[in-house]
Protein backbone atom coordinates (compact mmCIF):
# COMPACT_ATOMS: atom_id res chain seq x y z
CA UNK A 1 0.00 0.00 0.00
CA UNK A 2 1.55 3.48 -1.21
CA UNK A 3 1.22 6.22 1.11
CA UNK A 4 1.27 8.40 -1.99
CA UNK A 5 -1.54 6.66 -3.34
CA UNK A 6 -4.98 9.02 -3.94
CA UNK A 7 -8.05 8.72 -2.02
CA UNK A 8 -11.01 7.13 -4.28
CA UNK A 9 -14.67 8.34 -2.93
CA UNK A 10 -17.20 5.64 -3.73
CA UNK A 11 -20.80 4.92 -3.06
CA UNK A 12 -21.33 1.48 -1.10
CA UNK A 13 -23.28 -0.89 -2.61
CA UNK A 14 -24.69 -4.27 -0.76
CA UNK A 15 -21.50 -5.95 -1.60
CA UNK A 16 -19.51 -4.04 0.48
CA UNK A 17 -21.69 -5.11 3.80
CA UNK A 18 -19.36 -7.51 5.15
CA UNK A 19 -16.13 -5.56 4.60
CA UNK A 20 -17.87 -2.24 5.87
CA UNK A 21 -18.81 -4.12 8.87
CA UNK A 22 -15.16 -5.08 9.74
CA UNK A 23 -14.04 -1.54 9.11
CA UNK A 24 -16.80 0.49 11.13
CA UNK A 25 -16.52 -2.76 14.52
CA UNK A 26 -12.51 -2.33 14.28
CA UNK A 27 -12.39 1.06 14.28
CA UNK A 28 -15.32 1.64 16.75
CA UNK A 29 -13.24 -0.45 18.86
CA UNK A 30 -10.25 1.87 17.99
CA UNK A 31 -11.20 5.02 18.75
CA UNK A 32 -13.67 4.20 21.75
CA UNK A 33 -12.77 0.59 23.92
CA UNK A 34 -10.30 2.14 26.21
CA UNK A 35 -13.30 4.29 27.61
CA UNK A 36 -16.26 1.65 28.08
CA UNK A 37 -16.55 -2.11 29.42
CA UNK A 38 -16.35 -4.79 27.22
CA UNK A 39 -19.63 -5.71 28.06
CA UNK A 40 -21.18 -2.27 26.88
CA UNK A 41 -18.91 -2.18 23.88
CA UNK A 42 -19.73 -6.03 22.86
CA UNK A 43 -24.24 -4.80 23.25
CA UNK A 44 -23.14 -1.55 21.25
CA UNK A 45 -21.33 -3.40 18.37
CA UNK A 46 -23.96 -5.80 17.97
CA UNK A 47 -26.98 -3.56 17.33
CA UNK A 48 -24.77 -1.61 15.01
CA UNK A 49 -22.31 -3.53 12.57
CA UNK A 50 -23.29 -6.34 11.45
CA UNK A 51 -23.35 -7.44 7.62
CA UNK A 52 -26.84 -7.04 7.88
CA UNK A 53 -27.15 -3.79 9.55
CA UNK A 54 -24.84 -2.51 7.34
CA UNK A 55 -26.58 -3.70 4.25
CA UNK A 56 -29.68 -2.25 5.63
CA UNK A 57 -28.07 1.21 5.94
CA UNK A 58 -26.44 0.94 2.70
CA UNK A 59 -29.90 0.09 0.54
CA UNK A 60 -31.76 3.20 3.06
CA UNK A 61 -32.85 5.73 0.75
CA UNK A 62 -32.50 7.51 3.65
CA UNK A 63 -28.81 7.08 3.58
CA UNK A 64 -25.56 7.28 1.61
CA UNK A 65 -22.92 5.14 2.64
CA UNK A 66 -19.44 6.34 1.08
CA UNK A 67 -16.57 4.12 1.57
CA UNK A 68 -12.76 6.04 1.03
CA UNK A 69 -10.08 3.23 -0.32
CA UNK A 70 -6.38 3.91 -1.09
CA UNK A 71 -4.84 1.04 -3.35
CA UNK A 72 -7.73 -1.00 -3.57
CA UNK A 73 -7.83 -1.11 0.52
CA UNK A 74 -10.77 0.14 2.66
CA UNK A 75 -9.05 3.03 4.57
CA UNK A 76 -12.90 4.60 5.85
CA UNK A 77 -15.96 5.57 5.55
CA UNK A 78 -19.21 8.16 6.21
CA UNK A 79 -22.72 7.89 6.35
CA UNK A 80 -24.60 10.66 5.62
CA UNK A 81 -28.39 10.71 6.81
CA UNK A 82 -31.29 12.60 4.66
CA UNK A 83 -33.29 12.73 7.63
CA UNK A 84 -35.02 15.02 9.71
CA UNK A 85 -32.52 17.20 12.32
CA UNK A 86 -32.54 17.41 15.81
CA UNK A 87 -34.62 20.80 17.18
CA UNK A 88 -31.14 22.37 18.13
CA UNK A 89 -30.12 22.44 14.78
CA UNK A 90 -30.32 25.54 12.76
CA UNK A 91 -30.51 26.25 9.16
CA UNK A 92 -32.58 25.06 6.35
CA UNK A 93 -32.32 21.74 4.46
CA UNK A 94 -29.50 19.62 6.69
CA UNK A 95 -27.94 17.24 6.29
CA UNK A 96 -26.12 14.55 8.78
CA UNK A 97 -22.98 13.62 8.81
CA UNK A 98 -23.63 10.30 11.01
CA UNK A 99 -20.50 8.49 11.12
CA UNK A 100 -17.48 9.20 9.54
CA UNK A 101 -14.43 6.74 10.86
CA UNK A 102 -11.18 6.14 9.25
CA UNK A 103 -8.70 2.79 9.55
CA UNK A 104 -6.28 3.85 12.40
CA UNK A 105 -3.03 3.14 9.79
CA UNK A 106 -4.73 6.22 7.55
CA UNK A 107 -4.73 8.83 10.03
CA UNK A 108 -3.10 11.58 8.91
CA UNK A 109 -3.11 10.87 5.68
CA UNK A 110 -6.32 12.64 4.24
CA UNK A 111 -8.24 10.14 4.48
CA UNK A 112 -10.54 11.92 6.46
CA UNK A 113 -10.24 15.51 4.45
CA UNK A 114 -11.25 13.43 1.05
CA UNK A 115 -14.77 11.96 2.94
CA UNK A 116 -15.46 15.24 4.26
CA UNK A 117 -15.03 16.82 0.77
CA UNK A 118 -17.58 14.11 -0.33
CA UNK A 119 -19.53 15.01 2.24
CA UNK A 120 -19.78 19.00 0.96
CA UNK A 121 -20.55 17.46 -2.41
CA UNK A 122 -23.13 15.63 -1.37
CA UNK A 123 -24.64 18.32 0.38
CA UNK A 124 -24.30 20.74 -3.11
CA UNK A 125 -25.96 17.84 -4.92
CA UNK A 126 -28.80 17.88 -3.04
CA UNK A 127 -29.08 21.20 -2.34
CA UNK A 128 -28.44 20.91 1.52
CA UNK A 129 -27.92 23.95 2.96
CA UNK A 130 -26.71 23.12 6.57
CA UNK A 131 -24.50 20.00 7.60
CA UNK A 132 -24.28 18.54 11.17
CA UNK A 133 -22.96 16.08 13.08
CA UNK A 134 -23.10 14.32 16.52
CA UNK A 135 -19.81 13.93 18.45
CA UNK A 136 -18.47 12.34 21.85
CA UNK A 137 -18.28 15.05 24.51
CA UNK A 138 -14.97 13.31 25.10
CA UNK A 139 -13.51 12.97 21.63
CA UNK A 140 -11.45 15.59 21.43
CA UNK A 141 -9.65 14.62 18.34
CA UNK A 142 -12.86 14.42 16.70
CA UNK A 143 -14.14 17.81 17.73
CA UNK A 144 -10.99 19.98 17.06
CA UNK A 145 -10.88 18.23 13.35
CA UNK A 146 -15.30 19.40 13.04
CA UNK A 147 -13.99 22.67 14.67
CA UNK A 148 -10.95 23.46 12.09
CA UNK A 149 -13.93 22.51 9.03
CA UNK A 150 -15.82 25.51 10.73
CA UNK A 151 -18.72 23.07 12.46
CA UNK A 152 -19.61 25.01 15.65
CA UNK A 153 -21.19 23.46 18.99
CA UNK A 154 -24.97 24.06 18.90
CA UNK A 155 -25.89 21.89 21.83
CA UNK A 156 -25.96 17.81 22.92
CA UNK A 157 -28.00 15.08 22.89
CA UNK A 158 -27.95 11.50 24.77
CA UNK A 159 -26.07 8.80 22.89
CA UNK A 160 -26.70 5.19 24.71
CA UNK A 161 -23.60 2.99 24.06
CA UNK A 162 -24.71 -0.54 25.38
CA UNK A 163 -26.14 0.52 28.76
CA UNK A 164 -24.30 3.62 29.67
CA UNK A 165 -25.87 6.62 28.77
CA UNK A 166 -23.07 9.30 27.24
CA UNK A 167 -23.17 12.98 26.41
CA UNK A 168 -22.73 13.81 22.23
CA UNK A 169 -22.17 17.53 21.27
CA UNK A 170 -23.99 18.71 18.16
CA UNK A 171 -22.06 20.58 15.94
CA UNK A 172 -23.08 22.94 12.96
CA UNK A 173 -21.82 24.76 10.16
CA UNK A 174 -23.62 25.94 6.59
CA UNK A 175 -22.84 24.80 3.45
CA UNK A 176 -21.34 27.32 1.19
CA UNK A 177 -21.55 26.75 -2.51
CA UNK A 178 -18.31 29.02 -3.75
CA UNK A 179 -15.91 28.47 -0.12
CA UNK A 180 -16.42 24.34 0.08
Amino acid sequence: MSETSPVVIRPATAADAAPLAALATQTFVDTFAQFNTPEDMEAYLASAFSPEIQAQEIADPNRITLLAEVAGHLAGYAQLNRGPALECVPGEKPLELLRLYVDRQWHGKKVAQALMEAYYAEARRGGYQTLWLCVWEHNHRAKAFYSKLGFVDVGSKIFVLGSDAQTDRVMVRPIFRTED
